[in-house]
């Protein structure tokens, strides 16, 4: 699994990133680069970096590690992922640029005129920042341990530190660079392997990703257990036990393993040979022969409609109150612009989603053991040496694909970094959200906006906080709790943006009151998930996929508590729509 190339491949992508960041570096010197990049970016280079900073590790790593596990019932994913951008396009992109504001706080005050709305908004953006954040930097602790043997904690740290230093000291203007630089690096460490990898199922015989019984082991193969585990073996085979304990016995060489459960002690070893079923892990929830290919499984149907309805909605909606995805359209020049901008991502957004379906698919073919081990995310790592050998190819195409990955951690990671350092250092440092702060005259901020110094210094904070819960924290599933970062998106800044670019009734009362509502209780649905109990039933699917009822409770608080407050409207609520929704060539937009 190990490749020389790797490392050098990895400390490459990193080296590069500095050095990019530091030519960016010597662009940026007023808050407004930090910020916005001065508003300069063309529609081409932004959506270039949007791709770089919103394919994730959840994208990269999860996607794949979804399709082995689940088959074709988390094609959504990877779908509501792309398709989002369309929402974002038709209902916020253009408007949102055309507000003047910097931020999703500054987007509160200039449309509601509240410094308590502001302050709420600014706790979720850096909420969703941190929540999407640790995934990014488990995947890199991942990555290292999985290609070169590495400690876990290294990769969360290297990555933390490398994406910390680019953003302090460049912000978006440096940033913007790499995360373009970064999404072609991406697309070509997947596409370019898969393209070797389907040559090489085509000359094998194309061999079934579905057999009755479930996925095979199609070579001898070496499991290491890393925790205890029960099995449940449906055709009597013969294993080798190397190491550790098998049904409590310690003894070494073949075993049979017969029909029924069996009980593996952590850190065993067992070689399974060839032709032989891959076990059932207990709590594994993973879908075996036909159950792959077909949607919504045979058991608890309706509960599984539920969850891939609220999936859908949460990764559709959830795009547009993304803090990450949404700043990078202050960048654009007008809201014409940005509209451009939309169009070119949702395009290289979908050729990308192409690839980690296709990993999925194949690692049922060659790298059955994941779904044993539970190390399902690591199916891109693994996959062209598990498939083409340990040969040179093998290496270089593994080197390639390690690259890639850090790559996804890197540019998420700077996004959402500049995001949460971006309100910290203009809400909370800079003693920013004072009534007028967030619409200046001129176009650039205005002394209530704090100065650089105060951006490199939330940027640190905001950097070292989620480092210390990746470092303390490595089992998390990587695209779960992405997808729950969309989730309290969609059920906090979604129907905040959607109301308050389209309909004039909007009040910070009610605002406030759905974010609190929907928001609320999608972040409460995460940490039961992250911290609480195993749940089962619909228990389970409520508090897994929440936003099915948190959007919609959102929507209708909203609604309800602006009707029953209508007279806290703002007195010139006229004036900004007119500016949100005016063309470009009448520039009445703040820039």
């Amino acid at each position: 699994m190990n490749s020389p190339y790797t490392l050098p491949a990895i400390v490459a992508v990193t080296l590069v990133t500095v050095m990019i960041g530091v030519y960016g570096l010597r662009l940026a010197r007023t808050t407004s680069d930090f910020l916005v990049a001065s508003r300069m970016v063309s529609p081409t280079w932004n959506a270039a970096a949007i791709g770089g900073e919103y394919l994730s590790a959840a994208s990269f790593l999860g996607v794949a590690g979804l399709v082995l596990k689940h088959g074709v019932d988390v094609l959504w994913y990877p779908v509501g992922f792309a398709s989002g951008y369309l929402a974002l396009l038709l209902f916020v992109a253009a408007p949102l640029r055309r507000s003047g504001a910097f931020t999703l706080p500054d987007f509160c005050e200039a449309r509601l005129r509240s410094q308590p709305l502001r302050k709420l908004a600014t706790a979720f953006v850096v909420f969703i920042g941190w929540l999407y954040l640790v995934p990014q930097l488990q995947g890199a602790g991942l990555t290292l341990s999985t290609v070169a043997g590495g400690p876990y904690e290294l990769g969360a740290l290297l990555v933390g530190a490398v994406v910390t230093a680019n953003v302090a000291l460049g912000g978006m203007r440096s940033i913007t660079f790499v995360q373009a630089f970064q999404y072609w690096l991406k697309l070509t460490a997947l596409a370019v392997p898969m393209i070797f990898l389907l040559l090489h199922w085509q000359a094998a015989g194309q061999p079934a990703v579905t057999p009755p019984d479930g996925p095979l082991f199609r070579t001898q193969t070496t499991v290491e257990v890393e925790q205890s585990a029960t099995i449940t073996v449906t055709t009597p085979s013969t294993v080798e036990v190397r190491s550790g304990a098998l049904d409590g016995d310690s003894a070494t060489g073949p075993r049979l393993l017969a029909t029924g459960e069996h009980t593996v002690d952590g850190g065993s070893e067992l070689v399974f040979p060839a032709g032989t079923q891959v076990p059932e892990v207990a709590g594994a929830d993973i879908d075996r022969g036909a159950d792959w290919l077909l949607p919504s499984g045979t058991e608890n149907d309706d509960q599984g409609l539920f969850a891939t309805y609220s999936l859908i909605l949460a990764t559709f909606l959830g795009t547009m109150g993304l803090p990450h995805v949404l700043v990078r359209f202050y960048t654009n020049p007008d809201g014409a612009a940005a509209r451009r901008t939309t169009l070119v991502v949702l395009g290289l957004v979908g050729l990308f989603y192409l690839f980690p379906t296709l990993y999925g698919v194949l690692g049922r073919v060659y790298t059955p053991q994941l779904l044993m081990t539970g190390r399902t995310d690591a199916v891109v790592l693994v996959l062209p040496s598990a498939a083409l050998g340990n040969g040179l190819l093998g290496q270089l195409l593994a080197a390639l694909v390690a690259a890639g990955a850090f790559a996804a951690f890197l540019s998420t990671s700077s996004g959402l970094l500049t995001s949460v350092a971006g309100v910290l250092s203009t809400d909370v440092l800079g003693q920013a959200g004072r009534a007028g702060a967030a619409v200046g005259a001129t176009g650039q901020p205005s002394p209530h906006w704090g100065s650089v110094r105060d951006f490199r210094i939330a940027a640190v904070i905001a950097g070292a906080v989620p480092v210390v819960f990746a470092v303390n924290v490595s089992g998390l599933d990587v695209s779960q709790v992405v997808g729950l970062a969309f989730a309290v998106a969609a059920s906090s800044f979604c129907p905040l943006l959607v109301l308050g670019i389209w309909w004039r009734g909007l009040t910070d009362v009610g605002a406030a009151a759905g974010i609190l509502a929907g928001g609320g209780a999608a972040a409460g649905a995460v940490l039961l998930t992250v911290l609480g109990p195993r749940l089962d039933g619909w228990a389970a699917a409520l508090v897994g996929q929440p936003a099915a009822w948190t959007v919609p409770m959102a929507f209708v608080v909203m609604v309800t508590v602006s009707l029953a407050t209508r007279r806290r409207a703002p007195a010139d609520v006229g004036t900004t729509m007119l500016r949100l929704h005016a063309p470009d060539l009448l520039r009445l937009q703040t820039r």
